[in-house]
């Protein structure tokens, strides 16, 4: 918890109480009012790197308490020795319905994993849109889908290799399970070519999407520098659980990537800021832009720091990069030192000033249920099921499972 003006819990030797300093509209911290001279800008240029600075020159203490670490670096056109270039391409929302659409799909994000690189020079990674192979036709057929052994996963490491550059890429990916079910998949590539992390989306957006629902969590892996990162998949991101999840596990940035259309436009931002405040991690998040002559997806790149706040914000123009300078000391300092909205820890830890170490049990009964294999919501008899049929999909016949 930062200190306040008259607070009791900050007092300097003169007995007297800090001194608030701004910069402009800009709360830099407080200082010892007894302080003669004006306040030395290497001190604070030196405070800002600190959760707690202390000067004994002349008395003077300086406490910073507001580290936001939140500039964008220019766009990702600058980084720091503690900070790692993030960039969100909105790529082109293509039609692709067979093998020779989905080939001219793949040579295109080639190309811009390419003009990231030579765009960007301190870029470190380039996440792209889901669908961005296979547009939003929803076609399963044999023909477009992916594997992770397949050619369109094997072009896409040799160019994350020769670009220096990780990715994050979306493919529709053949189903063993239930092969008229494909899994909506998200992979990480390193700068090295090597298949990093590895997710399916836990809930396709229902009753359009005919993907099986992921059964193998939400794996957690380190990605520029070592920074934890998670991978969520669109509709994914309106559930504050699977955030939660991410950061419980250890992310501090959490990749989120979509096909949406306009219409999602404010419950994206919604969600994205409030993922990213609640669970004190970094969000970023990108969606397709452009028409394929049915549908217009949105754009809407997104970079939001652990206080909610929109760092950068894209626009709806299709193949436009945006990125953000994002120092990886951040989330971890946040997380360790802030008392107050410290929500990770706190969910855990219920009025644990009242109560030794918090309360730590499962007040919620629609967890206790989930758990139980019997989530009911109240009148949930009542709702009204709109299923696949209504989109042209056979009413589905098998159990869910796990391979």
């Amino acid at each position: 918890m930062g200190p306040r003006e008259n607070s009791p819990y900050f007092k300097y030797k003169n007995g007297l109480d800090p001194q608030l300093i701004r910069l402009g509209s800009l709360t830099l911290g407080y200082a010892n009012p007894r302080l003669e001279e004006p306040y030395n800008h290497a001190d604070i240029l030196e405070a800002e790197s600190s959760k707690l600075m202390t000067i004994d020159d002349r008395e003077q203490c300086f406490i910073l308490i507001s580290n936001k670490m939140s500039g964008s670096s220019l766009g990702g056109l600058n980084k720091g020795p503690n900070s790692i270039v993030i960039g969100l391409c909105q790529s082109q929302l293509f039609s692709v319905t067979t093998a020779p659409e989905l080939q001219s799909a793949l040579s295109h994000i080639l190309s811009l994993i390419t003009k990231a690189r030579n765009g960007y020079p301190h870029m470190d990674m380039i996440v792209f849109p889901e669908y961005m192979l296979h547009g939003l036709s929803m076609c399963t057929e044999d023909s477009i889908l992916c594997s992770l052994d397949g050619p369109e996963v094997s072009a896409l490491k040799l160019r994350c290799a020769e670009a220096k550059i990780w990715g994050c890429f979306s493919i529709m990916e053949r189903n063993t399970l239930l092969p008229s079910a494909p899994w909506n998949t998200g992979i990480v590539i390193n700068s090295s070519g090597e298949l990093v992390n590895y997710y399916r989306k836990m809930h396709p957006w229902v009753p359009v999407e005919p993907w099986y629902p992921g059964n193998q969590g939400i794996p957690v892996f380190k990605g520029p520098r070592g920074v934890p990162m998670a991978h969520i998949i669109c509709h994914d991101g309106q559930f504050p659980e699977m955030a939660h999840e991410a950061a419980y596990k250890g992310a501090e940035i959490l990749l989120r990537t979509a096909g949406y259309t306009s219409p999602i436009k404010n419950s994206w931002e919604i969600t994205n800021r409030s993922n990213a405040f609640c669970n004190l991690m970094w969000t970023c998040s990108v969606a397709l832009a452009g028409s394929d002559g049915t549908f217009n997806s949105m754009g809407e790149a997104m970079f939001c720091n652990p206080e909610g706040e929109i760092v950068r914000k894209g626009d709806g123009v299709a193949d436009e990069i945006f990125a953000c300078g994002i120092d990886i000391r951040d989330v971890g300092e946040k997380r360790q030192h802030w008392g107050v909205e410290n929500n990770l820890y706190q969910f855990g830890h219920r009025g644990y000033t009242a109560v030794e170490g918090g309360a730590g049990d499962c007040p919620y009964s629609y967890m206790q249920d989930l758990v139980a294999g019997k989530y009911k919501q109240v009148e949930e008899e009542k709702v009204l099921v709109t299923d696949g049929t209504s989109c042209g999909f056979e009413k589905p016949t098998a159990a869910y499972t796990v391979d």
